[in-house]
Formats: structure tokens, C-alpha cells, sequence
């Protein structure tokens, strides 16, 4: 199978003093997608920023080791190039929506990419369609829920076809109905080959994924398969802290 990420002897630290990653080793291969588990604060939203190259690009901070997607180190990625290998959606949609129309949203990545005009549009009609918001594309972001606002954000990201998906706790202030409209959507994208990684605390909504990192403290307890890592009652009982 061709490698999609390698995340080699990778440890961060924003002071320079506390690490918030120590020493991470893992990797995927393309089309495969990941699950990222642990309480809030192991280090999940670290290491994805780490993997889409906003750190050390635009977040500073006191990074070692590396991170290479498909052979190549992220840090000699220019931020362009970065935004079509890597495409990360964030917890909260109204952070990464400004614009006044869902279709200017989906449309600003491609155009300062200096995409074609049209081909801007036949990659809006597909993405919209693919994520089902065809309907949404006139509307203001204030005028759609939650769970809209969030596939509004995932398809944006996909307008700029990355090669990598990552969505850190995209469902975690949603209803469940946007969140199984999400997970359907993952499932879609991993099905058109599409590589992913998701983070979640629910372990419930970690079973579209085929490899399974758990974290504790910026460490990695476990890496394996869904079955292995989530069969390990050891493992899950430590990363969230559970008690006998």
C-alpha cells in the first residue's frame, strides 16, 4: 500500500518548557482513516495542527521531529501546497466561515489558488452535491444550524480536493441526526479512497475508522486496528480514566 502520513519521533512543546507531544511515531497509508481518541488536552488538536502544517508554518512553538505526507516533509510545504495535501476542519464551524453565501465559501480556497473560473464551479456543483447542501449555497452562514454550518466548513475544505481529510471533534456540539449525517459523509469519502483522520472522545462515533490512536498526556498508549485498540479494555479504561 502506498504511505499517506508518517509522523516520526515528533514531540512539540508551545513554551518550550511543558511538552504537549512526546515523542508520537505512527503511520497511515493512503486511504486508510485514523481515529484519534483521548480526553481533552492529550495532545489530539496538537498533533493534527502538526499534520496539516499549521504548526510550525503559522503557530509557533518548539517542534521536533517530522511529519511527511507521501514521502515528502511538510516543512518545506509552502502554504499553498499545504492547503492542497492537507485540509483540517476545526471543532467550532464559525471559525472557519466569513463570508456572506455558503458558495462564496466553498469558492474561496479555489480562487486563491487561482483556479479556473469554471472549473471553480463544476468543483462547487460536485462538492455540494456530494455533501447534500445544494440548497444552502445562497444562504448566510447565520441562517443555517449547527450541523449545516459544519458540512458547509467539511465541503469547503474538500473544494480544495486534499489529499487529506482531517476533522478534530467535528461532532461534538452537533445533534445526533448532523452527526450521523457526518459520519455518512466519512464513510462516502473513505469509500472514494479519500485519507481521513478524525478525533473524537466517543468511542461510538470511532468505528468508520480503520486505525486507532490512543493518547494520554501527549503520548501514544496504543496504535493499532479499531478491533485491537478498542477491544483493549486496558487501554480505553487509562486513555479516559476510567475506574474498575
Amino acid at each position: 500500500m502506498t504511505l499517506g502520513i508518517e509522523v516520526k519521533n515528533l514531540s512539540f512543546s508551545y513554551d518550550g518548557k511543558t511538552p504537549v507531544l512526546k515523542n508520537i511515531n505512527f503511520t497511515v497509508n493512503k486511504g486508510e482513516t485514523l481515529a484519534i481518541m483521548g480526553l481533552s488536552g492529550c495532545g489530539k488538536s496538537t498533533l493534527c495542527q502538526c499534520i496539516c502544517g499549521i504548526i510550525p508554518h503559522i503557530q509557533s512553538g518548539f517542534m521536533q521531529g517530522d511529519v511527511f505526507i507521501q514521502g515528502e516533509n511538510t516543512r518545506a510545504f509552502s502554504l499553498p501546497k499545504l492547503a492542497t495535501k492537507v485540509g483540517m476542519v476545526f471543532q467550532d464551524p464559525d471559525s472557519q466561515l466569513f463570508l456572506p453565501k455558503i458558495k462564496s465559501e466553498l469558492a474561496f480556497g479555489p480562487e486563491n489558488l487561482c483556479m479556473n473560473p469554471e472549473r471553480i464551479r463544476q468543483v462547487i456543483s460536485q462538492v455540494s452535491s456530494l455533501v447534500g447542501i445544494e440548497h444552502l449555497l445562497f444562504k448566510n452562514p447565520n441562517e443555517i444550524s449547527g450541523g449545516e454550518k459544519q458540512i458547509a466548513v467539511i465541503a469547503a475544505v474538500l473544494c480544495l480536493n486534499p489529499e487529506i481529510l482531517i476533522l478534530d471533534e467535528v461532532s461534538s456540539q452537533l445533534d445526533r441526526d448532523s452527526s450521523e449525517r457526518i459520519k455518512e459523509i466519512i464513510l462516502e469519502l473513505k469509500n472514494n479512497g479519500k485519507t481521513i483522520i478524525l478525533t473524537d472522545h466517543n468511542l461510538k462515533r470511532l468505528d468508520v475508522a480503520n486505525k486507532v490512536l490512543a493518547m494520554k498526556d501527549g503520548e501514544i498508549l496504543q496504535f493499532g486496528t479499531l478491533q485491537e485498540v478498542l477491544g483493549n479494555k486496558d487501554i480505553i479504561m487509562k486513555c479516559f480514566e476510567l475506574d474498575e
